[in-house]
């Protein structure tokens, strides 16, 4: 399902602020949730990136290389947006960083085999999930492969295979087929 928010305006103390609900309608959309907090680090950064804009600066400054690399994180999947922010001390302007969403609404009616796909998905150790992401990026190489012939390859569930793709920051759900993310 294409990515959906709902987006609410609300004046406080005259200034506009856009409120965006993102909506998970199905459970996959449950696993970029997961993990954005699945270490103690990423849910900090997460927190930091909630409160207020956050420079890539600040967040080195107080979480070091790996805070950065979860701004990255947050990025591919969706859950920061980024603006242009001019610094005190420089005439360069620099990237800020903010949740694009200030809420979750989760429909959560899904048979339990479902949920138990993405939360194996979600909570998967990361060198187990790392062979199987590098076995889906050869299988659908330059060119992108059909979800179908990749879930019977793998011998996974559609739900399975989408909580992976989901989890990924190489790998994207085009269609009905799964492509790379083309770095920009």
């Amino acid at each position: 399902m294409p990515h959906q928010s709902v987006t609410f305006i609300s004046v406080k103390a005259h200034t506009l602020r856009m409120q965006r609900v993102k909506i998970i309608n199905e459970p996959a959309e449950l696993v970029p949730m997961f993990r954005c907090v699945d270490t103690p680090l990423k849910r900090e950064v997460f927190k930091e990136v909630c409160m207020a804009w956050k420079t890539e600066e600040e967040i080195m400054e107080k979480y070091g290389k790996d805070g950065v690399l979860a701004l990255r994180f947050f990025e591919k999947m969706k859950l920061v947006e980024i603006r242009w922010q001019q610094k005190e001390d420089s005439i360069e302007p620099v990237n800020a960083y903010h949740s694009f969403y200030s809420s979750f609404h989760i429909n959560a009616s899904w048979p339990i085999f479902e949920i138990s796909d993405v939360l194996y998905a979600a909570i998967m150790p990361e060198e187990d999930y790392k062979k199987l992401e590098d076995k889906i990026v050869e299988m659908v190489e330059e060119r992108g492969k059909f979800t179908g012939d990749v879930a019977e390859e793998l011998g996974v569930s559609a739900t399975l295979l989408k909580s992976f793709v989901k989890r990924s920051v190489r790998l994207e759900y085009r269609a009905h087929r799964i492509e790379l993310i083309k770095d920009q």
